[in-house]
């Protein structure tokens, strides 16, 4: 209880003229000597850090318009590829076509030229197989005309005398 008497009579401020007048004074010298060295190197950082986010923002922003730019070109580049490869796609179709095509005609003009060829060879063959007949039938007629000469000259000397005169001639010709 002694100690509550003995800080009842503390006041922690007592007003004396003296005292807010030093106060005054040394505040005073207080905030000239922060004005002089802090405020300002304080201030110059502050507004450097203001021109550095404003450049930061500027940064942003022309960063944001170049990629709105590249997405653009992006997107004309990507209808450029489209169209290119719409473009092909139609010419690789148009050459496909005409390849089946020309496979076509060629073949159509290959079957013509093998039936040509298979007619005159069937023509040739037919001609050939008509002269093989003509010449047996030829062969046959003389075989039976030889025969019947030789029937008939069997019994005739005077026949075989004109006969063997005959072949005399042909062998002197």
């Amino acid at each position: 209880m002694q100690v509550l008497f003995i800080l009842g009579g503390f006041a922690p401020f007592q007003p004396a003229p003296g005292l807010g007048l030093w106060t005054l004074v040394i505040f005073l010298l207080f905030w000239w000597i922060m004005s002089k060295f802090a405020f300002k190197p304080i201030m110059e950082g502050i507004k450097t850090r203001e021109n550095d986010i404003q450049s930061a923002l500027d940064a942003a922003k022309k960063a944001k318009e170049e990629v709105a730019n590249m997405k653009s070109e992006n997107e004309a580049l990507l209808a450029e590829a489209r169209e290119q490869r719409a473009t092909i796609l139609k010419e690789a179709a148009d050459t496909k076509a005409a390849i089946i095509n020309e496979a076509k005609d060629k073949a159509k003009e290959e079957a013509k030229r093998i039936s040509l060829n298979a007619a005159q060879e069937i023509e040739n063959q037919r001609k050939s197989v008509m002269v093989d007949v003509k010449n047996k039938v030829g062969s046959m007629a003389i075989d039976i005309a030889e025969k019947v000469i030789q029937k008939e000259l069997k019994g005739n000397p005077e026949h075989v005398d004109f006969v063997n005169k005959l072949v005399q001639e042909v062998n002197l010709n």
